[in-house]
């Protein structure tokens, strides 16, 4: 395919990466939240409140915090404590631990560190399934979550954790929540700042050279974050490469085209192509 020949050409030549990730990426590798792995992890779910997907269950007005937090455990346990069913992740580091990356991606899923990437070289900007936040939030800290969530996915019963497990903020003593950005609570912590701050350092230092930038799997729920800002890096940078791989929704905008590389189909089976040359 004459698109892929490109895009291996063009992560040879190179000088660096910017990968931005999406969930496509992580369904991809397995990781997908509805269909046969949802009904097999959240059938009772399902039949008791109509939820179809892990997403939508996401925000569900869950009468009791004992509810809530049998469903997100399970959520953060399948999707952060459990390790991705295809080596997606693996592939993709193979083909780029030999230059100078960086990583920018809404997943929250913890995939790209628990394949062996720097972890100096990420940038969730999304938040972490492994970390809770204070629900007001009274103070901008986060917390590991492990322990008590595979406490919660083992004691559950009926759809319901014990009480006792039911997390609360060490400060103020209100309802722990998740560490995602759904709305103006969420808490951007030490970690998530110094993170910005070292993708605005890769940003300024390596503007200028042969970039190669790796749209993997994102859509539009939140474009502003790696889709239109890779777009708008192709389009002023003289030497930037935009490279969108996508199952059914690889494109470019007509003014980049021409610095454009887009391969349908999924990603993992591309990835395996790369390597394979």
């Amino acid at each position: 395919m004459e698109e892929t020949k490109r895009l291996r050409d063009e992560l040879k030549q190179a000088e660096t990466i910017l990968i931005g990730a999406g969930s496509g990426l992580s369904a991809s590798a397995g990781f997908t939240y509805s269909g046969e792995r949802f009904q097999e992890h959240f059938g009772d779910f399902a039949e008791k409140y109509g939820i179809r997907d892990m997403y939508s269950g996401g925000f569900y007005p869950f009468s009791s915090l004992e509810e809530y937090w049998a469903w997100w455990s399970r959520q953060i346990y399948l999707n952060r404590y459990v390790d991705a069913p295809n080596p997606v992740y693996q592939e993709l580091l193979n083909l780029v631990k030999e230059k100078d990356y960086f990583v920018l991606t809404t997943n929250v899923d913890h995939c790209f560190q628990k394949a062996g990437f720097d972890k100096k070289r990420l940038f969730y900007t999304q938040g972490d399934y492994g970390l809770w936040q204070c629900s007001k939030p009274c103070h901008q800290g986060t917390y590991d979550n492990r322990e008590t969530v595979l406490k919660m996915v083992k004691e559950q019963k009926d759809m319901r954790i014990p009480t006792e497990l039911i997390p609360r903020c060490p400060k103020c003593g209100s309802p722990m929540t998740m560490n995602l950005r759904c709305d103006d609570t969420f808490v951007e912590d030490e970690g998530w700042h110094q993170a910005s701050e070292r993708y605005s350092q890769f940003l300024r230092r390596h503007q200028n050279t042969r970039m190669l930038l790796l749209d993997l799997g994102t859509g539009m729920n939140t474009p502003g974050i790696v889709k239109y800002s890779f777009w708008r890096m192709t389009h002023d940078w003289p030497d930037a490469t935009y490279a969108c791989l996508n199952y059914g929704e690889a494109y470019a905008p007509d003014e980049i085209k021409r610095k454009s590389i887009c391969v349908n189909g999924d990603i993992g089976d591309i990835l395996t192509a790369l390597e394979a040359q």
